[in-house]
């Protein structure tokens, strides 16, 4: 329980290989992919959190080396939290930039193509956001969380 079959730095070095590998794969998969879990997207998660254990404790199930892993995870998150507060152009390495996916009524299809975003999906982000049609919205955004917001355009008070 207490003893372990790597050295304690090998544990931090596969922990921090296996979160920069992580990040960088899960940011090239695209925004909706983790911004909204789908159940599909929830097993994959699942699995690939599997897929990395041994990667990062070396086939070691002591109890010192899963707290070392542990720490180093917690520790490259909140480093990496840190340096994207103080680096704009890091935080928008490692989050993106909202894109614009409806600008005046007229839709951007190749980001619907380039963000996987099916018009289902497009339909449930318009109606949560009060309006049934693409000519209503002023603006929609795809933000760098995945999420889609949605801006109206201004109806006129005396038409109606």
């Amino acid at each position: 329980m207490w003893t372990t079959s790597v050295p304690w730095w090998e544990f931090i070095l596969r922990g921090v290989v296996v979160y920069v590998f992580l990040l960088v794969f899960l940011r090239l998969t695209g925004k909706r992919q983790t911004g909204q879990f789908a159940p599909f997207d929830l097993v994959l998660l699942l699995i690939l959190s599997n897929a990395v254990q041994n990667s990062m404790n070396a086939g070691d199930n002591s109890l010192v080396g899963g707290l070392i892993s542990a720490s180093t995870l917690i520790m490259c998150h909140m480093v990496l939290a840190w340096l994207t507060f103080r680096h704009a152009w890091l935080e928008r390495l490692v989050d993106g930039r909202p894109q614009v996916l409806v600008q005046h009524g007229q839709l951007d299809t190749a980001l619907m193509r380039s963000e996987l975003l099916s018009t289902r999906d497009l339909q449930a982000a318009l109606r949560a956001g009060g309006c049934l049609d693409l000519h209503e919205v002023e603006r929609a955004t795809i933000e760098t969380n995945g999420q889609i917001t949605v801006v109206l355009k201004r109806r006129d008070s005396a038409a109606g």
